[in-house]
């Protein structure tokens, strides 16, 4: 216990907006149920607290340390929204040469937290927390069945043959299958005796070993795969606590994130078109697609009839060219004024999906998109890019029905007519099948997270469970 009276525990993000952002309201909830809490992050990334620390003075404390030097991360770099895809991992193995200094803060702290509460990019920390005697539960901002698929890749080692070769995972429920090329990219560069690819390996088996797994889900969404986690570790220690989403207060002043188009402006312009006409096109904080896809991308949002808002993020830090990606062609925004809204930069998803007047969200299908657009109720064109969004996209459209694909892949170009025609299906009556559906998943994940709901006991349980 702390001197403050609530249970002492470390909260450990990921500086990766798609993986820091849940965990931060995860730490809110628990702050909420009475606990005390220590984040840590390093510099740079100290501003994402400011929305915690004014709500929980008392309660929530930052520790910052120094972000340590990697020869692959450009100086000034201490989050991935600034480094292209390839960067999750370098910053996995930079971030590990915080061990030490984590662990004589511990031995140096008066009054230490009793457990660790860790991203599933920080494996590593469940060392660290046997080292220290305490538990280490690791945070999973992707789904039950996204990480089914990541445990069984890193437990079972599949090998490629061939370049075409299918790989099934007979052990989870329903047994996907999936080409190599889908695969977890940080798996697929796995070389066995390089020691930044077996640390890696290390880590994520380290999650499987660790006590406990927290998910950003909800029971009534995948309660088959939970269940299936519960077998799989050997115990049931296994807390669904979604979905865990932003405040509408939190934009991107808080965030630390520019945009073009205030929120004020978004809503206005939403609130002058009629319901269910919009479509919203996003890929995450992450992904930027590169000039050709960008080209194909616009034209078919000139072809077709549709309005939309399209956000797009441009060139990152790391992109050796950066003239090659996330270039709008010019005079598109002019062409396309009044029946399009283009942001560049942040966009306030949230808000934008809940608006009546969105049909539809063409998405890389990222985990955290996905909990957003079921909770607003709005069906889904799949375009998976990477990571867990190939498992999320067949969750999405073969089991939920709540989705269209319409893409697969970071390098696909979508051509403009067949992209003028997918959007322009949205505004069909055999839409309404999907957006029935959404409007029933949306209904679920709002019971499960109010009082009495599927995920708000688990909060209340795993407080319990820290609590003994």
């Amino acid at each position: 216990m702390s001197e403050t009276g609530g249970v002492h525990i470390l909260v450990f993000p990921y500086p990766a907006q798609g993986h820091m952002i849940p965990l931060l309201d995860f730490a809110h909830h628990l702050a909420i149920r009475g606990l005390t809490i220590t984040i840590l992050v390093t510099p740079k990334n100290l501003h994402q607290l400011t929305p915690l620390l004014s709500t929980h003075p008392n309660s929530i404390t930052p520790l910052v340390l120094p972000f340590p030097l990697h020869p692959q991360i450009p100086p000034g770099v201490e989050n991935t929204v600034d480094l292209p895809a390839g960067g999750f991992r370098t910053m996995m193995c930079a971030l590990g040469q915080l061990y030490d200094p984590i662990l004589d803060w511990f031995r140096n702290h008066g009054s230490p937290p009793v457990a660790i509460v860790s991203d599933m990019f920080l494996g590593w920390t469940n060392n660290l927390a046997r080292e220290l005697d305490i538990a280490r539960y690791c945070f999973s901002p992707s789904g039950a069945f996204g990480m089914s698929v990541v445990h069984s890749l890193w437990r079972e080692m599949p090998k490629r043959k061939n370049v075409d070769d299918l790989v099934e995972f007979t052990k989870i429920p329903n047994s996907p299958l999936y080409p190599w090329w889908q695969l977890s990219p940080i798996y697929r560069s796995y070389v066995e005796g390089d020691p930044d690819l077996e640390f890696i390996k290390d880590l994520f088996r380290a999650n499987l070993a660790s006590h406990g797994m927290v998910f950003n889900t909800f029971i009534e969404l995948e309660s088959v795969y939970l269940d299936h986690h519960a077998r799989d570790l050997g115990h049931d220690r296994v807390f669904s606590v979604g979905p865990l989403l932003p405040s509408d207060e939190v934009g991107p002043a808080e965030r630390g994130r520019t945009s073009s188009v205030s929120a004020t402006e978004i809503n206005s312009w939403l609130d002058k078109c009629d319901d269910h006409t919009v479509v919203y096109v996003c890929f995450g904080s992450q992904a930027v697609l590169n000039n050709k896809q960008m080209e194909e991308l616009s034209l078919g949002l000139e072809k077709c009839e549709v309005r939309f808002i399209l956000a797009v993020k441009g060139p990152t830090k790391g992109h050796a060219n950066q003239g090659d990606h996330g270039m709008i062609p010019p005079g598109f925004e002019d062409r396309v004024a009044g029946r399009g809204l283009v942001i560049q930069g942040w966009a306030p998803q949230v808000k934008i999906l809940k608006h009546k007047a969105v049909a539809a969200f063409l998405t890389h299908c990222g985990w955290n998109s996905i909990l957003e657009s079921i909770m607003a109720g709005v069906p889904m064109l799949a375009w998976p890019m990477g990571a867990d969004q190939f498992s999320n996209a067949t969750l999405l459209v073969d089991q939920l029905n709540v989705a269209i694909r319409v893409c697969e892949g970071d390098e696909t170009v979508l051509g403009s007519d067949d992209l003028a025609r997918i959007l322009a299906s949205t505004t069909y009556e055999r839409w309404m099948e999907k957006r029935v559906r959404a409007m029933e998943l949306s209904k679920a994940a709002a019971d499960a997270i109010k009082e009495g709901g599927s995920s708000f006991k688990n909060l209340d349980d795993f407080v319990g469970h820290l609590s003994k």
